[in-house]
């Protein structure tokens, strides 16, 4: 079954990458990368690659050097003649520049696809992109994860009889139904105003949470300033508790003290972006046996739609 594979793992994601290479049942190939004293690095394979199907594992968090890195390493297999060569990207960076919200600005996902796209990649494999249409943005396939495949087990040992899914804003209406309708419980948003990003103006709670333990539901979790918000908001309007789950834990800024301050029971997380440090509200679940499985999957021209329970 894994005759013919490699895995390899960027140094951003190194440890979720070890995990993925044991649930699948291979040993993480062996990468080095030398830099120069200005901070120029240049990653090469330290074995064979010829021939292979090669999965390059590293999630595009900042700094940009994860972006650059993999894309180096993509470049490294095509010119030592892999068979095949996937990229997964468990967070997918630059995820929320997917269209033009203004003049002048990039559309950077779509700049980053066509920049893995122009380095070699044949196979794309990530988990809850920001926006769901930047599959589109690529020419080769697109294996499109969610979330939901390691929260919902999550959500359901907690047995609470009075759950609601909540979307901490309009944004993640889509996702917070799905769970609803998915568990057959109530739904509630925050409706919420920025006057720029990462800084909100207002928020309004639209549904009915008295007495109720909420749970959130986003894509990802940056300064926690919208979490932390509505959560807040949500107990100000009689909810019972409230905890969120949150797919990427980019945590930036002030995010850890807010949450560590906040009304929170729980945060939950998964480990596509390792923690920055430690918390006793924040909760990591693996990906690595879901990822693991798909690569299996993929390997073997099997299908993967097992994994779509939710969207």
């Amino acid at each position: 079954m894994s005759a013919g594979v490699k895995i390899f793992a960027g140094r951003g994601t190194s440890d979720l990458a070890l995990k993925i290479a044991n649930a699948y049942g291979l040993p993480l190939g062996n990468v080095a990368v030398s830099s120069f004293s200005d901070g120029e690095f240049q990653p090469s394979f330290e074995e064979t690659v010829r021939g292979q199907d090669v999965f390059l594992i590293q999630s595009t968090n900042p700094p940009t050097e994860n972006l650059f890195e993999l894309l180096m390493m993509i470049d490294a297999a095509r010119r030592a003649s892999a068979k095949r060569i996937i990229a997964v990207i468990p967070y997918f960076g630059f995820a929320r520049q997917d269209r033009k919200d203004k003049p002048r600005v990039s559309i950077g996902a779509k700049l980053v696809a066509n920049l893995l796209t122009a380095a070699g990649v044949d196979r794309v494999m990530t988990m809850d992109l920001h926006a769901d249409q930047i599959q589109g943005f690529f020419e080769v396939p697109v294996d499109h994860l969610f979330g939901s495949t390691v929260f919902l087990p999550y959500t359901e040992s907690l047995d609470l009889s009075n759950l609601v899914m909540a979307a901490p804003d309009t944004g993640g209406t889509k996702r917070a139904n799905a769970y609803a309708k998915h568990l057959d419980v109530d739904l509630a948003i925050c409706y919420k105003q920025r006057k720029k990003a990462n800084e909100i103006q207002s928020m309004t709670v639209i549904g009915d949470v008295r007495g109720k333990d909420v749970l959130i539901v986003d894509d990802m979790c940056d300064t926690a300033g919208t979490l932390t918000k509505s959560a807040e908001l949500f107990m100000e309007n009689g909810a019972k508790s409230v905890r969120a789950m949150c797919t990427h834990a980019v945590l930036s800024g002030p995010a850890f003290e807010r949450i560590e301050n906040s009304v929170l029971s729980e945060l939950v997380v998964t480990d596509t972006i390792p923690l920055k440090q430690q918390s006793d509200k924040i909760k990591v679940l693996s990906v690595s046996d879901l990822f693991a499985n798909v690569m299996q999957n993929v390997v073997n021209q099997e299908s993967i739609s097992e994994h779509f329970v939710i969207q």
